[in-house]
C-alpha cells in the first residue's frame, strides 16, 4: 500500500496559486487580444507563415501550474510511505518486567527465558540494523535508544530485572514508538510479555489509544506472548499464597492485528525460540518512508527552465 503524508502541511495553502495563475493567464491573454493592431490581418499572416501570432500558450500555462504544484509539495515536505521487506526494519524490543514474568513455567522463569532468546534475536539482525531496548512494568524505561552497537544492547538486556509492580502495556507501546519516530527505515516493535495489562483498571481505552498512536507513526507491533494461563505460583511469592501467574493473549492479538504486526503464543522455550524466528523470517513487511522533497523540487526547477526556454523561443511575443 502506498500513501502520502506531509511534514509541514501548513504550506499546502500555497496551492491556491495554481487557480490564480489560470485566471491571470486567461485575463492577460484576453487583454493582449484587445491591444492587437486592428489593421493586422492575422489570418493572412498565419496562412503565409504557418505561425499563430496570438497563440493561447496553454502549454506554458500547464507548465506553470505543474511548477506551482511540485514546488508546494516539496516545501510541504511530502513523504511517500510504502510496504517494503521486513529485513529493512529497525526494532525496539519492549520486554515485560512485571511480577508475573517471574512465573516458573519457563526455566528458570519467564523473564530469563525471554531475555535469553532476545539475545539470539539481536545477534541475528544485520549489522546495520539499529535496535533499541525498553523495559516496562508499572512504568516504562528506555534501557537503550536505537543503536547498531550490539554490545551495549546486550549489556542493557542483561541488567533488566523483575519489578514487583503492575503492567502498563499502553505506556510500553507509546515509549517504544517515541524511540522509533526518528527511524530511517521500517519501524517495528517486538513486544515480549504475558499480556497482562493492569492499567486497564484505570484507563479503559488505553490499548486502543496506544494502537492508534503506533498506527499514526507507521509503527508495526509484533507480539510474543510468554506463558500459560494459570501456570502456577507467580514465582517470587511463597506457594501458600496460591497466586497464579496471568496470561492474556487477547490484548496481544489486538495490538498485532491493529498495527499490521504479527502475534505469536509461546507456551514453552521451543515455542519462544520459534516465535523470535517467525519475526525474523520476514513475514511481516515493514512500512518504509521516502522523502520526496528533493525529487519534487528538482522536477519543479526543470519545468521552470523548460517554461523559460519555450517562452523565449516558440512562444516569444512579437516586438
Amino acid at each position: 500500500m502506498v500513501s502520502l503524508t506531509f511534514g509541514r502541511p501548513e504550506f499546502l495553502w500555497l496551492l491556491i496559486a495554481a487557480p490564480i495563475a489560470v485566471v491571470a493567464h486567461l485575463y492577460f491573454l484576453r487583454h493582449a487580444k484587445r491591444r492587437a493592431l486592428q489593421f493586422a490581418n492575422f489570418a493572412v499572416l498565419r496562412r503565409a507563415t504557418g505561425h499563430r501570432y496570438l497563440a493561447r500558450n496553454h502549454l506554458l500555462l500547464i507548465l506553470r501550474i505543474l511548477v506551482i504544484v511540485l514546488a508546494t509539495l516539496a516545501v510541504a515536505r511530502a513523504t511517500v510511505w510504502y510496504d517494503g521487506a521486513a529485513d529493512e526494519n529497525e526494532y525496539v524490543i519492549a520486554i515485560d518486567t512485571s511480577a508475573s514474568m517471574a512465573a516458573r513455567d519457563f526455566s528458570p522463569d519467564r523473564l530469563a527465558a525471554a531475555k535469553r532468546e532476545a539475545l539470539s534475536f539481536i545477534d541475528s539482525l544485520d549489522a546495520d540494523t539499529r535496535v533499541g531496548l525498553v523495559s516496562f512494568s508499572g512504568v516504562s524505561f528506555i534501557e537503550e535508544p536505537l543503536t547498531t552497537d550490539r554490545g551495549v544492547v546486550r549489556d542493557a538486556l542483561g541488567r533488566i530485572e523483575i519489578e514487583a509492580s503492575g503492567t502498563d502495556l499502553p505506556g510500553a507501546i507509546i515509549t517504544s514508538v517515541n524511540l522509533l519516530v526518528t527511524a530511517e527505515r521500517g519501524r517495528a516493535i517486538l513486544l515480549i510479555t504475558d499480556g497482562s495489562n493492569t492499567i486497564e483498571t484505570f484507563e479503559s481505552r488505553g490499548l486502543q489509544r496506544a494502537a492508534a498512536y503506533a498506527i499514526a507513526h507507521r509503527v508495526r507491533v509484533s507480539t510474543i506472548g510468554v506463558g500459560i494461563a494459570g501456570a502456577g505460583p507467580i514465582g517470587y511469592l511463597p506457594t501458600y499464597y496460591n497466586v497464579s501467574a496471568t496470561y492474556n493473549s487477547d490484548n496481544l492479538q489486538y495490538l498485532a492485528n491493529a498495527t499490521g504486526g504479527s502475534h505469536h503464543d509461546a507456551t514453552d522455550e521451543a515455542g519462544l525460540r520459534a516465535a523470535y524466528g517467525e519475526v525474523l523470517s520476514g513475514r511481516v513487511p515493514s512500512t518504509l518512508a521516502y522523502d520526496a522533497t528533493g525529487v519534487l523540487m528538482g522536477l519543479a526547477l526543470a519545468l521552470l527552465v523548460l517554461e523559460w526556454v519555450l517562452a523565449s523561443t516558440r512562444f516569444r511575443s512579437l516586438p
